[in-house]
């Protein structure tokens, strides 16, 4: 039923802890497909010695994070699918909550507790602290689609890959999608410790610090990529409808 889409690049610090926080709650046909993008430290090491039948590893290709998840979500089998950052640990009911919020919606987002690398609070809400709020036009602005949170139906992968060449990460583009072309849910559950280090691949608790002409460009830039998937998929409707006629 589930596939967890994890990607790691020298996560060896953590790596452990998580997955085994996301291995006590999957079923014996879920799945972790995890996309190594060139670990130099023992990140390869470590997932072997855990040695469970439910983790894929596969190559990523080197090209940064957003590839690293495309990847991992193009060998991704199940109907859930639900994301994974390499240095969090998930709450004990994580999986529980957003299988059945996902009978109702096509992506949900969770809240989270943020903690540093020794796992200290720094925030008792994500969502609080960051600002979060439902809305294209407002995650737009703001991106609130935080994806070590979020879980969705695998026929959303339909309208968002593949990745486009320029969007800044994939958790936005994705969530953006989903918005567009289903329907999204933010919990309050704080379903996650979300770890904030020197390491992390994201800085998606902190405000940006891409110069302000970056920061629209980006926006253009999705806004564009969009348009595209848009008039595709009425594309398809009306030849569909056409051929019937």
């Amino acid at each position: 039923m589930v596939s967890v889409c994890l990607a790691t690049y020298n996560g060896a610090d953590y790596i452990r802890e998580q997955l085994i926080s996301i291995l006590n709650q999957l079923g014996p046909d879920d799945e972790i497909i995890i996309s190594d993008d060139g670990s130099l430290d023992a990140t390869l090491d470590i997932i072997a010695e855990i040695s469970d039948c439910r983790i894929s590893l596969i190559c990523g290709p080197q090209k940064g994070v957003v590839k690293n998840f495309e990847a991992a979500l193009l060998m991704a089998t199940q109907e859930i699918i639900i994301l994974s950052d390499q240095d969090d640990i998930w709450m004990p009911s994580k999986l529980e909550i957003m299988v059945d919020e996902l009978k109702s919606v096509d992506l949900v987002v969770s809240d989270c507790v943020v903690v540093d690398s020794e796992l200290n609070r720094i925030h008792e809400s994500f969502a609080i602290a960051h600002g979060t709020r439902v809305g294209f036009f407002y995650n737009l602005y703001r991106n609130g689609f935080l994806g070590c949170c979020m879980a969705f139906r695998r026929e959303l992968l339909s309208f968002a890959l593949p990745f486009p060449s320029a969007i800044p990460m994939h958790d936005w583009w994705i969530g953006l999608v989903a918005t567009l072309f289903g329907r999204v849910k933010f919990l309050d559950h704080k379903l996650l410790l979300y770890r904030r280090h020197s390491k992390n691949a994201s800085s998606a608790s902190l405000p940006s610090s891409a110069p302000y002409a970056i920061r629209i460009l980006q926006r253009f830039q999705i806004i564009f990529y969009l348009s595209l998937r848009i008039f595709k998929f009425y594309g398809v409707i009306l030849a569909l409808i056409f051929h019937r006629n």
